[in-house]
């Protein structure tokens, strides 16, 4: 199998799995707006976008949604169109970093830096399209954009970060053990898993921030 090859079945192995996480794994972060719904279908399209570039990511998201807004969507070609737009701006951010700066360094800055895009983009989105499927003004949608999209857009990024931070290596250690993706040639073992640790700190700190924000939201604690 030569190299194009396993990229094209990388990455509908990804889509599959991408759609798989989204159909099965969706729920509302913030009960008071119940279709603002989180899955995880981002932290797996932004994997691709690690493994191949920002381009390879968009692809990715573009072929999910379409299927999602086919099979399960209630939203049409609007629902597609934000999905992409959440997606891209938190994924081809991050890719597009970490290509630049191919460390976990940049990693962990490509993330950062798409959860803070995705945070932007869709408060500018939300308050132009969301009425449209909604079917409510613009202007009750306008006093829903501080206090529901913006909170539900920074937890569905630090979500997305920390979980990608968390599932990168295993991944990729699964895909070099089929002979889909080529060994790396990094140096510097030790030093390498000192900030692996520190990565995984980080993502666990993270990731424990989200969820006890999104209970005290739910009323939980």
């Amino acid at each position: 199998m030569d190299e194009k090859t396993k990229k094209l079945v990388t990455m509908a192995m990804l889509c599959a799995i991408s759609y798989v996480v989204m159909y099965i794994g969706r729920f509302p972060l913030i009960p008071a707006v119940g279709f603002l719904t989180y899955d995880p279908k981002d932290v797996i399209i932004a994997i691709g976008g690690f493994l191949y570039g920002p381009l390879e990511a968009f692809l990715i998201s573009l072929i999910v949604s379409l299927i999602e807004m086919i099979t399960v969507s209630d939203t049409e070609l609007t629902g597609m169109m934000m999905n992409v737009l959440s997606t891209c701006s938190f994924a081809c951010t991050a890719s597009f970093i970490y290509k630049k700066m191919r460390t976990i360094r940049g990693a962990i800055i490509g993330l950062v830096s798409g959860c803070a895009v995705m945070a932007a983009v869709m408060l500018l989105w939300n308050y132009l399209i969301t009425p449209i499927y909604l079917g409510q003004p613009r202007e009750r949608i306008a006093e829903m954009l501080l206090p529901a999209f913006l909170p539900f857009n920074l937890i569905k990024g630090g979500l997305n970060a920390a979980i990608t931070i968390f599932l990168y290596k295993p991944v990729v250690k699964a895909l070099r053990a089929a002979g889909l993706v080529p060994e790396s040639r990094g140096a510097g073992t030790t030093a390498k898993r000192t900030i692996s640790v520190g990565a995984m700190i980080l993502a666990a700190a993270i990731l424990v921030t989200c969820v006890v924000t999104v209970l005290v939201f739910q009323g939980v604690i």
